[in-house]
């Protein structure tokens, strides 16, 4: 998996774009399970429920990535703080996750089965700034705050606008393309 025109390997943007692929349909599903999950007066619990399964997956692919390990020859070494930012960094995708069906919950009153929809875009647009953030206060870029180049503070701006237009806006939130706004007429004297 090679770009021939530089040498360099793509295996890393594959599997980014198997990522996008897997969380962009995250919400979706995971909102549809909620809404297959008993309602009424389960209704108020139907997110938890939705969560378990999530957490009983998040189990099932953590053993799958330990015949992994085992079957690529690791010998099974760890260090101290590779285990605890790790645990650290499992403990903020998991309250993400846990967060997440607490909105799409919330969300599902208003936006019925189009709650993904409404919840995902400021999800999906406000992770990267966040991450973004956190990194450079991890690892502060060259020259400081202060050196960040406008198109970069920009694009923050627009991901974040974008958010709002996608959740606002979307189809899907709006019961359809959006109608014309009748022109005001004066009346005639």
């Amino acid at each position: 998996m090679a770009d021939n025109s530089t040498g360099t390997s793509l295996t890393w943007l594959y599997f980014a774009l198997l990522t996008v692929l897997s969380w962009g349909v995250y919400g979706v599903i995971l909102h549809k399970g909620r809404g297959y999950m008993p309602m009424g007066a389960e209704t108020p619990h139907a997110s938890l429920k939705a969560f378990l399964f999530v957490c009983i997956a998040y189990a099932v692919i953590g053993i799958a990535a330990a015949v992994l390990i085992q079957l690529r020859g690791s010998n099974w070494s760890f260090t101290g703080e590779g285990i605890r930012w790790s645990l650290v960094a499992g403990a903020a995708g998991a309250v993400g996750a846990f967060t997440l069906v607490l909105a799409l919950g919330a969300a599902s009153p208003i936006y019925k089965g189009a709650a993904a929809a409404a919840v995902m875009p400021i999800v999906f647009a406000g992770a990267p700034i966040i991450n973004t953030i956190t990194a450079m206060w991890l690892h502060p870029p060259e020259g400081g705050f202060k050196s960040l180049p406008v198109p970069f503070i920009l694009g923050c701006v627009l991901a974040a606008c974008g958010a709002f237009l996608v959740a606002k806006y979307a189809p899907s939130n709006t019961g359809g393309a959006p109608k014309p706004v009748a022109a005001h007429v004066a009346p005639a004297k």
